[in-house]
């Protein structure tokens, strides 16, 4: 049996937690990286055979529109799934709803879900440094619980119950919208790796307001620290949410 790690993952944390649950499941993994805008996601197909993860991270309670898009041009035949969502410690609301919405339309079979902690892609002051020691140990538990019901025949009698409403709740506007300072050196590396070509190679020190989809991947990976985010609109942002943030969330299964 194969895993297709299927990740949208701009900075690094969902990537982290789908690595964990798929080591501890010691199989060969296929990884299809859902930020890259240059893949031909329709040319993707999957069987029954294999089985699939399916990581996100939740962009105020909603899986991002542009992962959203990509899953629903990949075609599987009903293969085995668990959906992944994973969030800053504040609520992951209608994320795990929606991407197993997605999932069933691209013809995958959920068979599992998982709400995991990551740090906050923009308030790094929150849940930071996760997944740490505590996240692995819960989450290789976690993808213990979902071996055994593969491997128990389980797939196809048990349907997880999974949190979050329809109609989702309403997707909110970018909003942080990083741009370049004098720092930049014009290398390009933001524009080469931006999931929504926002960033134009022509103009590298300006954001596509209109594309930008607030993911951070061009702040975290300017090799100059250039890229920014308006800092007074982040300390208010963080002020809303403190008190959401303010005790830690664990790892949750629906099996």
């Amino acid at each position: 049996m194969n895993v297709s790690q299927i990740i949208f993952s701009p900075t690094g944390g969902t990537e982290k937690v789908a690595e964990i649950i798929t080591r501890a499941w010691g199989m060969p993994v296929n990884k299809i990286d859902l930020s890259n805008p240059e893949t031909d996601y329709s040319s993707l197909c999957l069987g029954k055979e294999d089985i699939s993860i399916i990581a996100v991270p939740s962009y105020g309670g909603r899986v991002p529109a542009l992962a959203t898009q990509r899953i629903s041009n990949i075609h599987a035949d009903q293969t085995p799934c668990v959906i992944v969502c994973v969030y800053g410690n504040r609520a992951y609301e209608d994320t795990l709803t929606e991407l197993n919405d997605t999932a069933g339309k691209s013809g995958f079979k959920v068979i599992a879900a998982i709400a995991a902690i990551a740090e906050h892609s923009i308030m790094h002051q929150y849940a930071a440094g996760r997944p740490d020691g505590n996240d692995e140990s819960q989450l290789s538990c976690i993808a213990g619980k979902i071996l055994d019901k593969i491997n128990g025949g389980l797939t196809e009698s048990c349907t997880p119950q999974i949190p979050g409403n329809r109609p989702y709740k309403k997707a909110g506007s970018a909003g942080l919208v990083p741009k370049a300072n004098d720092s930049c050196t014009g290398c390009g590396l933001c524009a080469k790796r931006c999931p929504a070509k926002a960033i134009s190679m022509e103009n590298l020190k300006a954001t596509d307001s209109k594309k930008c989809i607030s993911c951070m991947r061009c702040v975290t990976e300017c090799p100059q620290s250039a890229r920014k985010v308006n800092g007074a609109m982040v300390s208010v942002a963080a002020l809303a949410i403190k008190k959401a943030c303010s005790t830690r969330k664990e790892n949750e299964l629906y099996i």
